[in-house]
C-alpha cells in the first residue's frame, strides 16, 4: 500500500461514525469532541440525556457533523442489547466503538452494598462484552473497524479497597488484547487504553477524594487524545504516561504480592488529620 493510500484510509476512518459510551462527561465527552473535530459523526451514549443533547448541539454547531443521542443506563439488564438494536434500526453503521462507560467504588468489599458491586460488574464488564460482541461482528463482516476499550492501570494489579473495580479492569485489559488477536486478520483492531488517575468525576463517584490515588491526575482531554491516536495506530495496549508504563510492566510484576497489595490499599486510604 502506498503512502497516499495510507493517508486516504486514515482519512476515511477519521470521517466515519464512532459510538461512544459514557459520553456525557470526562474522557467520553473528549473522545466525542476529538472525533467530531476530525469531521466524523458520533453516537453519544450515557444515562444523562440532557448532557448528551447539550454535547450534540455543541458538536453539530462547531464541527458541522451529525450527532445521535441515545440515552441508556448500560448497567441495566438488556440495555446494551437495546442500544445495539436501536442503532441497527436507525440504519447507522458503527466504524469505531469506544467502550468508555464505567465506574468504581471505594471501601472494603464486604462493607459495600452488594448491589453496587454487581452493578459495577454489569457496566464495566457485561455491557462492554455485549457491545464488543455485537458491533465487532458487524465490523468483521465489513472487513474493517476499530474498537477502543477504556481499561486502567488498575487492571495490572489487585486493588484492596477497590477489589471489584480493579478486577473488572483486569478483565478489560485481558479481554481487549485477546479480541485484537482474534479479529486483526479480519481488518478489525482492538486497543485498550490503560490510564492512571484522570481528573474527572471518577474520584467523587468512587469516594476516593482526599486519597493519595486522587492526586496529580492527567486531564481528560490529554488521555482521550492519547487513546484515540493509539486506536488509529492499531496499538494493543496504551498507557498514557511513560513512568506508569514502566511501573506496571517492569516494576510491579517483580514485587512481592503482599507489597503490591499493601501499596494499593495505602493509595486508596484517606489521610487522617
Amino acid at each position: 500500500m502506498s503512502h497516499n493510500d495510507n493517508n486516504q484510509e486514515k482519512s476515511a476512518e477519521l470521517t466515519s461514525t464512532a459510538l461512544i459510551t459514557g459520553a456525557s462527561s470526562g474522557i467520553g465527552k473528549e473522545f466525542a469532541r476529538i472525533h467530531a473535530k476530525m469531521k466524523g459523526d458520533v453516537i453519544l451514549v450515557a444515562r444523562r440525556e440532557d448532557s448528551l443533547i447539550e454535547l450534540k448541539d455543541e458538536l453539530e454547531a462547531k464541527e458541522g457533523i451529525t450527532a445521535h443521542v441515545m440515552a441508556y443506563d448500560l448497567a441495566h439488564p438488556g440495555a446494551a442489547e437495546q442500544l445495539y438494536d436501536r442503532v441497527k434500526a436507525a440504519g447507522l453503521r458503527v466504524d469505531i466503538l469506544i467502550n468508555n462507560a464505567g465506574f468504581g467504588g471505594a471501601g472494603r468489599h464486604i462493607e459495600r452494598p452488594l448491589a453496587d458491586e454487581l452493578e459495577m460488574i454489569d457496566l464495566n464488564i457485561k455491557a462492554l462484552v455485549t457491545l464488543t460482541h455485537r458491533f465487532a461482528n458487524d465490523m468483521a463482516a465489513a472487513g474493517h473497524g476499530r474498537i477502543l476499550n477504556v481499561g486502567s492501570t488498575a487492571g495490572f494489579m489487585p486493588g484492596a479497597l477497590q477489589a471489584v473495580y480493579f478486577a473488572t479492569k483486569a478483565f478489560v485489559n485481558s479481554f481487549s488484547q485477546a479480541i485484537d488477536q482474534e479479529l486483526r486478520g479480519k481488518g478489525v483492531t482492538c486497543t485498550v487504553l490503560t490510564p492512571g488517575y484522570v481528573e474527572t468525576e471518577f474520584a467523587k463517584r468512587s469516594n476516593l477524594e482526599d486519597t493519595p490515588l486522587a492526586k496529580n491526575g492527567a486531564t481528560a482531554r490529554s488521555v482521550a487524545q492519547y487513546g484515540y491516536d493509539a486506536m488509529l495506530a492499531g496499538d494493543l495496549v496504551a498507557v498514557n504516561e511513560r513512568k506508569l508504563s514502566f511501573a506496571v510492566n517492569w516494576v510491579i510484576p517483580l514485587l512481592p504480592r503482599r507489597m503490591v497489595l499493601k501499596m494499593t490499599q495505602k493509595m486508596q486510604t484517606r489521610k487522617t488529620v
